[in-house]
């Protein structure tokens, strides 16, 4: 159980909650003795009661599988804690503003950690009247290429998807912008700063 369910996070959530074992068991329809073997570790919740038992806790499925309560407390935009999550097996980009259990296709995201350029991952910043021409010069195939751009902005970001064989460039408005990101498919995520 304490591989994927920690009877200590259960019991933590429900007192958070001020729940009793019995008021949780009732919830969820078994016996106040099968929430304290979870509770212990001596017992396993059966997969059916995965949903009710996450909703009963006030968490997603994730987080009770993570065995952490993920709580974002960036109430407001805050440029530093900007994350994006890439799924490996589909691609689909995902961003947020702050801390937050972010799932796709079966699997729990990390977010990536940017890191400034490299001699391998060159990018350009040109300003053409009100916007940002961004560039990377990096190869384009079908096996190695630069996924997004991004541009991250006092109030928001915009994204530029990419695809292979295309090219790694994209305009953005100049107004409020702060930071760009590249996320090359192989090497991770990048950063420059504006100001």
């Amino acid at each position: 159980m304490n591989q994927y369910i920690t009877g200590a996070m259960i019991k933590q959530l429900r007192e958070g909650r001020g729940m009793t074992q019995l008021q949780l068991a009732e919830k969820l329809n078994v016996s106040d003795k099968a929430i304290s073997k979870w509770e212990t570790g001596r017992g396993y919740p059966d997969i059916s009661l995965l949903e009710p038992l996450a909703a009963s806790l006030g968490v997603s499925v994730i987080e009770l599988f993570a065995g952490q309560h993920v709580v974002n407390t960036n109430r407001s935009f805050h440029l530093l804690r900007t994350k994006f999550y890439v799924c490996p097996l589909c691609g689909n980009v995902i961003h947020s503003f702050g801390e937050s259990v972010v799932s796709c296709c079966g699997i729990t995201l990390p977010p990536l950690e940017a890191e400034d350029a490299d001699n391998s991952h060159v990018c350009t910043l040109e300003r053409i009247e009100d916007e940002y021409y961004f560039s990377v010069d990096h190869p384009m195939t079908k096996v190695h290429y630069i996924s997004f751009l991004a541009a991250v902005k006092d109030d928001g970001y915009e994204i530029k998807k990419l695809y292979p064989e295309g090219s790694a460039e994209a305009r953005f408005p100049i107004a409020g912008v702060r930071r760009f990101y590249y996320y090359c498919n192989r090497h991770g995520l990048f950063r420059l700063s504006v100001r």
